[in-house]
């Protein structure tokens, strides 16, 4: 009986050093389980990461149409002598506006005076102003951002203060777009008879700013000769901008552009200011502080 006592403690132990051995050889099969499972998400991820950057790599950088015209003409040589007489005949040479960057914009201005003695004189101011718009992938493509300052420039020629009997036209054969716009301004030194036509070609707007007056008892000159002669020279202003570009003045026939179809957007990229080189300040306000004196 002592014997098998004996015999069956020797195999409980067994059993028992058995079981331990055998959960003890478990253990390190599940940590290698385990990690591998771990480095398996690991390498998921970076494989992600990995693709993610690729694709972002091989999508294209944003893009915008280069602005079609890259300089300006000399702003004091972009009408004729024969239209200068014709606008300005007392006219000197033209006076040109401070520009930062020629390339970008420009104005000249010409000033005459015809005094006829005590039979009073009559005042003409003249004003060519350009402005070139660059491509912007942020703003747009240049001729859509002249497009807006086109509108501007109307708009604004329209709303000056003080002005009377405003009317406002196309003026086809110019450019992509112009239009011109007339009134009446009053001064102490007479009426003055303000013509302003904007016009767009390409990236480029061009105004003109020209305004006539009798003083001194003088009579007024015509609206409609001087809207006439402004129109020839923004008509002639436009041909020296694609001439300028190696254009041949095409845009100056009246052959739009493709923006030229797309509908205005009412909100300028950009708030012209009040340098006469990008916003004329309106002609009228270049007239004469005094009556010119009259010869006895």
């Amino acid at each position: 009986m002592q014997r098998r006592a004996q015999r069956e403690q020797r195999d409980q132990r067994a059993k028992r050093l058995h079981r331990v051995l055998v959960c003890a050889a478990a253990v390190p099969v599940m940590l290698v389980a385990a990690g591998c499972s771990s480095d398996s998400g690991s390498g998921d991820s970076t494989d992600k990461a990995a693709k993610a950057a690729a694709s972002a790599s091989a999508s294209p950088s944003p893009t915008v149409e280069a602005a079609a015209y890259g300089k300006l003409p000399e702003p004091c040589k972009v009408l004729s002598k024969k239209t200068l007489k014709d606008l300005v005949p007392e006219g000197k040479s033209g006076k040109e506006g401070k520009s930062d960057d020629i390339s970008t914009r420009g104005n000249c201005s010409w000033n005459s005076l015809d005094n006829n003695g005590v039979k009073g004189s009559q005042f003409r101011w003249l004003n060519v102003s350009m402005l070139r718009f660059e491509s912007d992938v942020a703003r747009g493509p240049a001729d859509k951002l002249a497009q807006e300052y086109f509108e501007k420039q109307v708009q604004d020629a329209q709303a000056t203060e003080g002005a009377k009997s405003t009317k406002s036209e196309p003026v086809p054969g110019t450019g992509d777009e112009a239009t011109a716009v007339r009134y009446e301004l009053k001064k102490k030194e007479g009426t003055f008879k303000q013509q302003t036509v904007v016009a767009r070609v390409e990236n480029v707007v061009v105004t003109i700013d020209y305004n006539g007056a009798g003083l001194a008892g003088d009579k007024s000159p015509s609206a409609d000769d001087l809207a006439k002669d402004a129109k020839k020279a923004a008509k002639e202003a436009v041909a020296a901008v694609s001439e300028a570009n190696g254009a041949g003045g095409g845009k100056a026939s009246g052959a739009p552009s493709k923006s030229a179809s797309k509908s205005p957007s009412k909100s300028p990229s950009q708030s012209a200011s009040k340098d006469a080189s990008d916003e004329p300040s309106g002609g009228a306000s270049k007239s004469p502080s005094k009556k010119p004196a009259s010869k006895s």
